[in-house]
């Protein structure tokens, strides 16, 4: 699992570890890129990374420029995975269930949607034959701002997955639909399709 991070202490001691269990389960490791954290992040790290042979931990100098951050700081955490399989995972949303990580297995690129009904964890995959089928919904969660993740109503029909998993075959790829800048136009469109496609299959 590769998450990236910035100025989220608070967050990483609260959901880490659920990420970390999860990827113990399974002997996979979860990276965490720091984006230049100016709080108490590298700290936590540290700490939490010093009990967790799961954890790897790696960071982002403020000075390195590029376009898009986010998409420089997955591909770092990309180049230190040993995994065939990646997944992009968000630290606000962390895994309930073990199978939360084992159903990503899936496909040549699976979508995860996770919530709690009456109190009760349910997780749901969605699948794709390839990166051309999952692209459109990839471009909508991850655009500019994160906004994708934070949506509650109707999740999986709108295509607010949890996390996304990639052969490391397709991470350059998929990284690329990572952080853009989107018209208004162009974001209508990705939703009405994306709602539409996940309504009726």
């Amino acid at each position: 699992m590769v998450i990236v991070v910035h100025d989220q202490a608070d967050t990483l001691e609260r959901n880490l570890p659920q990420f970390l269990t999860v990827a113990s389960a399974s002997q996979g490791e979860v990276i965490i890129v720091d984006d230049s954290s100016t709080d108490d992040t590298p700290d936590v790290l540290k700490r939490i990374k010093e009990s967790n042979p799961h954890l790897y931990t790696t960071f982002l100098p403020k000075s390195v420029p590029n376009k898009s951050r986010l998409q420089l700081a997955l591909n770092i955490g990309v180049k230190a995975a040993l995994s065939e399989r990646l997944v992009f995972a968000d630290i606000n949303r962390p895994p309930l269930v073990n199978e939360w990580l084992t159903g990503l297995t899936d496909g040549a690129v699976t979508a995860v949607y996770c919530r709690l009904k009456h109190g009760t964890p349910q997780v749901s995959h969605q699948l794709f034959d390839d990166m051309d089928e999952a692209a459109n919904f990839i471009l909508k969660a991850e655009r500019r701002g994160g906004s994708g993740h934070r949506g509650r109503l109707f999740r999986m029909r709108r295509g607010m997955y949890d996390a996304i998993a990639v052969n490391k075959e397709q991470v350059v790829e998929a990284i690329k639909l990572f952080d853009q800048h989107l018209g208004m136009g162009r974001k209508m469109r990705l939703g009405i399709g994306v709602f539409f496609k996940n309504l009726f299959s």
